[in-house]
């Protein structure tokens, strides 16, 4: 489907008022506005949540990389694909907490850290809890994402004070089984309930360009935006194409297309931080400019993001002046 086949027009939702019944017709609707329409609701929903001007700053930090089982078709570090991604062990708290400090100093208000496993085994769970306590006392806000959980394992983190679990959708229920086979897209809602039921505040989005179909774009936002609860923060990721890994050699996508999947997020999640994520490297200053326009509010400084390539910070603080953009206050 493309956009000339959408109905044009949808009801405004100028307010910001939080729904969680939209369906695939209005989100759909949405996208298929013309462009300087859809920016402009974006806009006006933007400002009536969060200050236009205000960017919320994270950092991520790999804690264990490669050797994962999973066969996700975008990343390096799955066991099943060739990409030079070696498996390493978990890293040591000491480690961590440098790291973490580093991140805070370079004006980082939350600190995420990502291990490749399929699932924490519960003494991986001891170390990482240390980790979450650690961060926590330095000031940051903690996230991290180990893969699916149990609800008991929710409430362990929990417990240590985490503050947000990542665990994306990745695409449209539909596509889903085109780019993973290893876990089914009820593992993941499960996770997510797991995750919410515990008191855990909820990092999850997907990922755009992986030659799903203007319908599975709007599929993934329609199910983010109809959980029973929105992410407080959504990713939006562009593919990175790494080599290797079976969507290498891919068709970019449009960066408009990209621009008008974080419009849509926006309107549909009025509240949730919507992340400016993976991609960035690849993209030019108007397109983070105008991904900023449409209401993304959240980005991750540092110079990788996991194993892929982020822009340097100094880029970020350079483009961030430009635009008269400022860092979230904690």
């Amino acid at each position: 489907m493309s956009l000339a086949d959408l109905q044009i027009g949808a009801a405004p939702n100028l307010s910001g008022a939080i729904r969680h019944d939209w369906t695939r017709a209005e989100v759909g609707a949405l996208f298929a506005l013309p462009f300087p329409d859809l920016i402009f609701q974006a806009q006006q929903v933007h400002r009536a949540h969060f200050d236009p001007c205000e960017v919320q700053i994270s950092t991520l930090l790999s804690i264990k990389t490669g050797g994962c089982p999973e066969d996700c078709a975008y990343c390096p570090q799955s066991i099943h694909y060739d990409t030079g991604v070696k498996a390493e062990k978990l890293m040591n708290l000491k480690t961590v907490l440098a790291e973490a400090r580093a991140a805070k100093e370079a004006g980082a208000g939350r600190f995420c850290m990502g291990a490749a496993w399929r699932q924490p085994k519960d003494r991986d769970l001891d170390a990482v809890c240390a980790m979450i306590a650690g961060v926590k006392a330095l000031g940051l806000e903690t996230c991290v994402t180990l893969g699916m959980l149990t609800p008991a394992q929710a409430r362990r983190l929990k417990g240590a004070g985490l503050d947000y679990y990542n665990h994306n959708l990745d695409t449209s229920p539909e596509y889903y089984e085109q780019i993973i086979t290893t876990r089914t897209y009820q593992d993941r809602l499960d996770t997510l309930n797991a995750v919410r039921a515990a008191g855990i505040h909820v990092c999850c989005g997907g990922i755009v360009g992986m030659g799903e179909s203007l319908d599975d774009r709007i599929g993934m936002i329609a199910t983010l935006a109809s959980l029973p609860a929105h992410p407080e923060s959504v990713p939006i990721n562009m593919l990175v194409q790494v080599p290797g890994t079976p969507l290498a050699a891919g068709a970019p996508l449009d960066p408009l297309d990209f621009v008008r999947t974080i419009a849509v997020a926006r309107i549909t999640m009025p509240a949730s931080m919507v992340r400016l994520s993976a991609g960035r490297e690849d993209m030019s200053d108007e397109t983070q400019a105008l991904c900023f326009l449409a209401g993304a509010n959240s980005i991750f400084y540092g110079p990788k993001l996991l194993t892929t390539p982020n822009p340097a910070a100094d880029s970020d603080r350079l483009l961030m002046g430009r635009l008269g953009l400022r860092p979230m206050a904690d």
